[in-house]
């Protein structure tokens, strides 16, 4: 199963119930039997475009970055810019939980060994996301 430590350094809202939610239904969906702990960090778009900057040398905000680890126990470490989640789920007119949701849940398949970079792998990953969160009855009109 897949246990989330979340932590908010943007507001006080609480993100829980949902996240949760996103990462029992990829536990299940991707067969997860193992406990692995996984960092989820709200950030702002200065903090998360400073982790970008000096782990990939991309000098600019994003909205997801994944970190997978090798540590037994541990899946790794997701950061979300709460700002660029704002801004993306007004843009594609669904909800804030919505958009939270879908870059949790990117995060974890990344963490878990999945990726985009070829048009069968896009494929792949992209539906397992949507797989994932129809699970989670977290929809597009959520």
């Amino acid at each position: 199963m897949i246990k989330l430590r979340i932590l908010n350094y943007v507001n006080e809202e609480k993100y829980n119930t949902f996240m949760n939610k996103v990462a029992k239904s990829a536990t299940e969906i991707l067969k997860v039997e193992d406990n692995l702990y996984l960092n989820v960090v709200i950030c702002d778009n200065e903090m998360i475009k400073d982790y970008n900057n000096r782990y990939r040398q991309i000098d600019k905000e994003t909205d997801v970055l994944s970190f997978p680890s090798d540590e037994d126990g541990e899946l790794g470490d997701i950061l979300i810019s709460l700002p660029k989640a704002i801004d993306q789920a007004e843009e594609y007119g669904h909800s804030l939980k919505r958009e939270l949701s879908f870059l949790l849940c990117h995060g974890i398949l990344h963490c878990m060994g999945y990726d985009h970079m070829t048009k069968e792998e896009e494929t792949v990953m992209f539906n397992l996301q949507e797989e994932i969160l129809n699970h989670a009855n977290i929809r597009r009109e959520a």
